[in-house]
This record gives structure tokens, C-alpha cells and sequence, in this order.
């Protein structure tokens, strides 16, 4: 049965913090619902009623244009080991980029990877679990360094050339390009991340 809380709690707190996957849905009135994967240690909590993540450069940059348009976000996470657990985050949430005021204070919770676009600033409105008895066992094998890796072999003005073209979404809302270039990969990288 599913259970309603109007913020995170310890115990939700802790299950978020063990999922090494969360999902991401958005949407605008006339347009597609978005909805996206995120991996890698990108997920914080700054309080009980408020989360933010890190975004890297992808195949668009759809959250951010409906965040602009609408504001309106959910986060899934889902417990693939025991016990059973769906998680969700409903709020409103916004895209903070390098150049914005709010950066600094913000960045300071994250270590910043190669392909950082710009951090999602999300107030927890409601908070839903549900009992996730459908969804299978799963474990992790490894992380995939694949994405990080691709940022990291384009020099600053490639990389600012290529997200600088990306001023819209699929649905032609409008979007801000960040002009921040971070990268190259991390001294502290594996060469077995390296070589995915």
C-alpha cells in the first residue's frame, strides 16, 4: 500500500542512500514526458525538504527546458535488493548553472565530473512509498565510465562548441547551454573506469 510524507525522513533517507540509480521524470503541457536514468554518485539530500543532483551533457537537455517551462519534477528510486521499495519525489525544481548566483554554495556538495552541465535544485513537495514487490533482484556489476570518458577527450572549446548549439528542446522550449567547461577526467579515475 502506498504511504504519503510531506518530507524525507531518516528511514527514506537511508534507502535512497544505498540506490545506485534513481529515474527522473518531467514534462510540459503540450509537449513529450521526459524520462531518464541517472547513475553515479550525482544524488544529495540538503534537507528533508530539499534534493538536488548533478547533471552531465547528454543526448538533450529536455529536465532543464521543462523545469524552465513548468517546474514540476519526480525522482524514482527503486530498492533492487530487501526489502521490497519504491520510492518518489514530487516537487518543483530548477536548473542551476555555473554562471548563476546560486553555483558556488550549491557545487560545494558535489565533486564535479567531467561533462557538468548544470545542478538540479528540487523542493521536496511530497514524498510516496509503495511497495515495490514487482520489481526483480537485481545487483550491480560495475559503474560505466563511458559518458565521463567521452566528455573528457573533447578539449574546453569542443566541448563548449558542442553544448552551445543546444539552445531547445524536442519540443522547441527553450533551453540556457552552460559556458562552464569541467573535465579532463580525474587523476583519481581507474584505468579499468578509463578504458569503458
Amino acid at each position: 500500500m502506498a504511504e504519503f510524507f510531506d518530507t524525507l525522513n531518516d528511514k527514506h533517507m537511508a534507502m535512497i542512500a544505498k540506490q545506485p540509480l534513481f529515474f527522473v521524470a518531467t514534462a510540459h503541457k503540450d509537449g513529450r514526458i521526459n524520462l531518464s536514468p541517472k547513475g553515479y554518485d550525482v544524488f544529495r539530500i540538503l534537507s528533508p525538504d530539499r534534493v538536488a543532483y548533478l547533471d552531465l551533457g547528454g543526448s538533450g537537455n529536455e529536465t532543464h527546458a521543462h523545469l524552465i517551462a513548468d517546474g514540476r519534477i519526480t525522482l524514482m528510486f527503486c530498492n533492487f535488493d530487501n526489502p521490497a521499495l519504491i520510492l518518489r519525489i514530487y516537487g518543483h525544481g530548477r536548473p542551476v548553472l555555473p554562471k548563476d548566483n546560486a553555483w558556488d554554495v550549491l557545487a560545494e556538495n558535489f565533486t564535479l565530473l567531467p561533462g557538468t552541465r548544470q545542478i538540479f535544485d528540487i523542493t521536496v513537495e511530497s514524498v510516496q512509498t509503495s511497495c515495490g514487490w514487482g520489481v526483480p533482484h537485481m545487483r550491480v556489476e560495475k559503474e560505466r565510465h563511458t559518458l565521463q570518458k567521452a566528455h573528457s577527450q573533447l578539449d574546453e572549446a569542443q566541448w563548449l562548441a558542442k553544448v552551445s548549439g543546444r539552445t531547445h528542446s524536442i519540443d522547441g522550449l527553450p533551453v540556457t547551454p552552460t559556458d562552464q567547461y569541467f573535465g579532463p577526467v580525474h587523476a583519481e579515475d581507474n584505468e579499468e573506469g578509463a578504458r569503458q
